[in-house]
């Protein structure tokens, strides 16, 4: 048997030029004793923490794949509650780093997330319309509310009583009581989503935001303060008192849904609304720790800031408004009257709940979060569309508050996507360019050491030496920018077009530009006397152009320099003799536009990548098509060859980046990580490192390790991550007697879950197995007449030779508490008297009692109904046997 070809695995070394992703919301969180200095901001998959004063990165919340869709802060400021796309939760430590616990009971993205005051319990809303509360400290769930018809937008705890409300984009507020697990309030008094809710003035008041410019606001009543109002009636029913009956209809006619009238703990009466300035939707809608600052904002760049006045300040208020209405009558009254007339000054909503002043950020607002400081300042931290974080601070007490912008983090990352990407010559340094800017970072530390501003960039490369780059801009102009300095030397209007593509030229001396103004031209670099200087500066001459009759898409020289690859918009690739610019071969085959290609370090091949998500490998020397490989599931964005081999690199819209061998048409390994379209990618010249940039605003890199990558393995992987993913998906396990797909429980089924309930079942074989030898061998001892030694279980010995009962405890104690109950639901019954057995056992030993009784409970909660269904069946059953017998006896 021959040797296999041996390839080196690429596996993902960092992520970088993401300030803050668009998924998730910003958040201040507390470190090393400081408030209103650090935010976290979700970054894909991870979490940034950023120090607003020096704009430094000072800590990363490593993530797993999912994107980070929500994050919210506990109360005490030690940890961090991540939410992700694929429904998951991630408690972190904000002192360790480290995510500890994980709870999984969601089946879609994360859509809100709160903690209650103590920051012991942790509601959970999503996607899949579903509200969970967690228990923090036994890191379980508690309960599942199931109501909603749509994603759940905001969820929230009130401090006093035992109470949650909830919002969604079914235009509903629901009012749970969390001693029953039961929605006693149902508010449908919205024609649009509810995108946002708040409670204000000692939880007596409720705000919420819609798609509308109205914030509607609403005043709790709680029924044991109405009652306590009231003169005791011992036939009053709960409901029936004035001010409660009334409240099914508000004023506007819009209705509220109680579940019975015994079952109400609260009314809700529509006070009014206040009129925002942005006319869209209400994207977030908060309030401040203290209560007093309310914050809202739309779609545009605008927040709105409102403050809410305590009683004092209202009364103070309206002792002002009456003093100077009665001014106002007397001087209207006749001046024989003696006495004062009667004056009636009514209070407004809008003398409760008074506007503050504008914040107007320098892009569009996706989130935003507040902070009181000490001294009386309000601080608002933004981030923004354009990959941007943003700090603003003022002080709410002055008469006109003006918000100054005090810091912002710019420099570690781009404003729109990057659409070219380059690596110097000795593997250390990385071109980035996008629409606006050209940045420059240090592979090993990955910190921006240069920012140039640009026109929008297409195509990049370093000029040989590393002094200077080139860009390639969608105008069709050509810019060369100094690195040491940073400045543009010299842009040159190239083509009339967009210039899509350049080729660096193997002899160093120049290259190949190809623009939408169906040409090719070639250039060659100069040294041209500066004007600014004595010396000598780097310039290019266009010495050639080759007409065409279609727009240019890529072009590419072979490394003999003989060959010239031109890419056309007819889907086909001309290549062209270097010297004479005379035509040789037409490459075609594929049905779209081909937007992609490279050629080999030999010369022999050329691989072209499509919209159509193909890729062909031709031979260059009679131009026959080797292979035509199904690629990606989306176009094929872009292919380069890894010097000195024949495998290559392919970035699709599909997020993947794919490894290639051309020689033997095989797939090597499939580089997953980004979370939108890949627009480009780079190998270094070593072939060590490859740089990538998506859609999502990030820069993942990839090393080259020393570990050796066997196909047969890699294939066999990627079906066990296929089987995990659809393990993930299947129906959740029903209880007995419950309809299938209405599960209650807070858990779901995952990998870890599955795999917790074979370990279980695996001791519960083992401990059968072992106590069967046990008797078989007291048998023998009794036979024999004297002892005889028993040979030991090796997973018995590694454990420290304890028993078969002890060694099922010690697995039970390793499941995650989270994943605990989903494990013993998954269980198959024939398991489930052993298990009963072994925890009496537990209990009168008293091991681990805590944890035993939770498990007794649950499987109990789970089986009865099963149980008692059994015991019915037997006593049918034993019934009609006795019918049979009395029958035959006759």
């Amino acid at each position: 048997m021959g040797l296999t070809k041996q390839y080196l695995r690429y596996v993902a070394s960092a992520v970088f030029g993401v300030i803050g992703s668009q998924k998730g919301n910003i958040v201040f969180v507390t470190l090393r004793g400081e408030k209103g200095r650090y935010v976290a901001v979700p970054a894909c998959e991870h979490v940034f923490i950023w120090d607003l004063r020096k704009g430094e990165k000072i800590l990363i919340l490593q993530g797993l794949k999912q994107e980070v869709t929500c994050l919210c802060p506990s109360p005490d400021g030690l940890h961090l509650a991540v939410g992700y796309e694929d429904g998951s939760i991630r408690i972190f430590s904000l002192l360790s780093g480290e995510g500890n616990v994980t709870f999984n009971g969601h089946k879609a993205a994360i859509t809100t997330l709160k903690y209650d005051q103590l920051g012991g319990r942790l509601a959970s809303g999503s996607k899949d319309t579903d509200v969970i509360v967690w228990d923090v400290i036994n890191e379980s769930g508690l309960y599942r509310l199931k109501g909603h018809k749509d994603a759940i937008t905001q969820a929230l705890f009130l401090r006093e009583k035992n109470l949650l409300v909830t919002s969604g984009k079914d235009t509903m507020v629901k009012w749970w009581d969390l001693d029953t697990q039961h929605c006693f309030k149902t508010m449908v008094g919205h024609r649009t989503e509810v995108w946002g809710l708040v409670l204000v003035s000692e939880e007596k008041r409720l705000i919420t935001g819609a798609s509308d410019s109205e914030l509607r606001v609403w005043d709790i009543a709680y029924l044991q303060e109405i009652e306590d109002l009231e003169e005791p009636d011992p036939k009053k029913i709960k409901g029936s008192s004035p001010g409660i009956q009334d409240t099914l209809e508000a004023e506007d006619g819009t209705f509220e849904m109680d579940e019975a009238p015994e079952d109400r703990i609260l009314s809700c009466r529509k006070a009014g609304s206040i009129m925002r300035e942005g006319r869209d939707r209400v994207v977030n809608l908060a309030v401040e720790k203290t209560g007093r600052i309310l914050a809202c904002h739309g779609t545009d760049s605008v927040l709105e800031l409102f403050c809410i006045l305590s009683k004092e300040e209202i009364k103070k208020k309206m002792d002002k408004k009456m003093k100077k209405a009665r001014k106002k009558a007397k001087l209207h009254s006749c001046k024989g009257e003696e006495e004062d007339p009667e004056v009636n000054v009514e209070m407004s909503l809008q003398d409760e709940i008074q506007r503050v002043t504008n914040i107007k950020t320098s892009a569009k607002i996706k989130s935003f979060d507040l902070i009181h400081s000490p001294q009386g300042e309000l601080k608002a931290v933004f981030l923004l569309q354009n990959n941007l974080v943003e700090l603003y601070s003022l002080n709410p007490s002055l008469p006109t508050p003006q918000p100054v912008r005090t810091s912002r983090i710019t420099i570690g990352g781009h404003r729109s996507d990057v659409r070219t990407l380059s690596f110097s010559s000795d593997n250390i340094a990385v071109l980035s360019a996008a629409a606006d800017s050209i940045k420059i970072w240090n592979r090993s530390t990955l910190q921006c050491i240069r920012t140039m501003t640009c026109e929008y960039a297409l195509c990049s490369f370093f000029v040989p030496g590393d002094r200077q780059v080139v860009i390639g801009t969608k105008t069709g102009k050509l810019q060369l920018y100094d690195l040491a300095s940073g400045n543009l030397l010299e842009t040159i209007d190239a083509h009339d077009g967009a210039l899509w593509s350049m080729s660096l030229s193997p002899d160093q001396r120049g290259f190949v530009t190809g623009g939408a103004d169906k040409s090719v031209k070639f250039w060659d670099f100069e040294l041209v006397k500066d004007e600014n200087s004595t010396q000598k500066r780097l310039s290019v001459k266009q010495t050639r152009t080759l007409q065409l009759d279609e727009d240019v898409l890529c072009v590419s020289y072979s490394p003999n320099q003989k060959l010239l690859a031109v890419s056309l918009l007819d889907c086909t690739v001309k290549i062209f003799y270097v010297d004479t610019l005379k035509f040789f071969l037409s490459l075609y085959g594929h049905k779209l536009p081909v937007i992609c290609m490279d050629i080999s370090y030999d010369g022999a091949l050329i691989a072209t990548g499509s919209a159509d998500r193909n890729v062909k490998i031709w031979g260059l020397d009679f131009g026959d098509c080797h292979k035509s490989l199904f690629a990606h599931d989306d176009s094929v964005m872009y292919l380069q060859f890894v010097p000195k081999s024949h495998l290559f690199f392919t970035a699709g819209k599909d997020h993947k980046i794919k490894q290639w061998d051309a020689d033997k048409f095989e797939h090597i390994q499939t580089l997953e990580g980004h979370h939108q379209e890949i627009w480009c990618l780079a190998v270094s010249p070593s072939g060590d490192y490859v740089v990538s940039s998506s859609h999502d605003k990030s820069l993942r890199l990839w090393e080259r390790t020393r570990e050796p990558l066997i196909l047969e393995e890699e294939r066999e992987m990627e079906r066990e991550a296929e089987y995990e993913e659809s393990v993930a998906k299947e129906d959740q396990p029903a209880v007995p007697g419950e309809t299938q797909g209405d599960s209650y429980f807070t858990g779901k089924k995952t990998i870890e879950t599955v795999k917790a309930a074979e370990r279980i079942m695996e001791a519960i074989e083992l401990y059968r197995e072992e106590t069967a030898k046990m008797k078989e061998h007291k048998a023998i001892c009794k036979a024999a007449g004297k002892e005889v030694p028993l040979p030991t279980n090796p997973i018995l010995m590694a454990y420290g030779s304890i028993s078969p009962s002890a060694y099922v405890l010690e697995i039970f104690k390793g499941i995650r508490s989270s994943e605990l109950e989903e494990s013993l639901l998954v269980l198959p019954f024939s398991y489930v008297p052993d298990i009963l057995k072994l925890f009496n056992e537990f209990i009168q030993l008293g091991s681990d009692v805590e944890l035993i009784c939770r498990c007794l409970f649950f499987l109990l909660s789970c089986y009865s109904r099963e149980q008692r269904w059994r015991q019915i069946e037997y006593s049918f059953k034993y019934c009609y046997e006795d019918k049979n017998w009395s029958a035959n006896a006759r």
